[in-house]
């Protein structure tokens, strides 16, 4: 199920934690939303800014950030980190109480998101796993498209307050399901910028406008949000923004793990892979993903 935000929705009290370059303009919108918002941040200086920024108030661990909360989010690095703020005496599960939500945001493997759920459940505590897709302009314009995984009571729980910062937060299946379908966003788009980049490369060469080329190919069958997108930057040859090489490996390394658990192959997956560890050894492990035509310029 899918909703947008079309009517006045109750203030809750929310913690968020993790204020990175999604986390903050997320947390953001929720502040903006009128619900009652304390983040916390392992740069202590990014959630003063925050506070400043959105008021609300900033929160020295992540149980204290909890306490008092009705839902918690997170949107941290990876398996570690969510483990990090969520469990042990200083975790947000030791300050949220028994009927409260707990959304993961963060993009991790799927065997996180269940086990993060026995832990909750044995707590009394719901909780969903909630990857976003949208990149930081998404973040920022409130765009972002979440997919759950959880219980119908929990998402339908999480969502009103989740829809300050998405366009739409859809229940995939059980606990795991959201993670196992933001993999499948990132196989996708692994492809799709690959397939991107051959051929921007290719009309390059044989010294077409490329521009021009991808206004004409934005009309028909070649369409995408890639396309649109990221066609023109990769044309001026500019990766100084966006979704970072290191991050989509990290999260393509969860793809091909999670595939050899179900005994399949993603060949082009763990190419493309190869193709961002050959970016990364150039120093552009923070580069927009997009920057895969770069190993393919003849003047490059």
């Amino acid at each position: 199920m899918t909703a947008a935000a079309s009517s006045p929705v109750t203030p809750r009290t929310v913690a968020f934690v993790g204020l990175g370059v999604m986390g903050y303009p997320m947390a953001g919108h929720l502040a903006r939303a009128g619900h009652h918002v304390t983040v916390y941040n392992r740069t202590a200086a990014k959630a003063e800014a925050w506070v400043r920024e959105y008021g609300g108030r900033r929160a020295p661990t992540p149980r204290a950030a909890a306490t008092g909360a009705d839902l918690a989010f997170t949107c941290v690095g990876n398996d570690d980190d969510v483990r990090s703020v969520v469990l042990g005496p200083e975790g947000l599960f030791a300050g949220l109480a028994n009927g409260t939500l707990f959304v993961d945001c963060t993009t991790a493997s799927a065997e996180l998101a269940r086990e993060l759920a026995a832990a909750g459940a044995a707590r009394g505590i719901g909780c969903v796993d909630a990857p976003v897709s949208g990149g930081q302009a998404g973040a920022v314009n409130g765009q972002l498209t979440v997919m759950c995984g959880g219980s119908e009571a929990d998402i339908d729980g999480m969502r009103p307050v989740a829809l300050a910062f998405a366009r739409a937060v859809t229940r995939i299946g059980a606990s795991g399901s959201g993670q196992l379908a933001k993999m499948v966003n990132q196989i996708c788009i692994a492809g799709l910028l690959q397939g991107l980049a051959e051929g921007i490369a290719f009309g390059e060469a044989a010294g077409l406008d490329m521009k021009l080329v991808l206004g004409v190919l934005g009309q028909g069958a070649a369409q995408s949000w890639q396309m649109a997108q990221r066609g023109p930057t990769m044309v001026e040859d500019r990766f100084d923004f966006g979704f970072a090489v290191d991050w989509m490996r990290k999260d393509l390394a969860l793809c091909r793990a999670e595939a050899r658990r179900h005994g399949i192959e993603l060949p082009v997956a763990a190419l493309v892979d190869g193709f961002y560890a050959e970016l990364q050894a150039r120093g552009g492990g923070r580069w927009d993903t997009s920057s895969l035509v770069r190993r393919l310029r003849v003047r490059t």
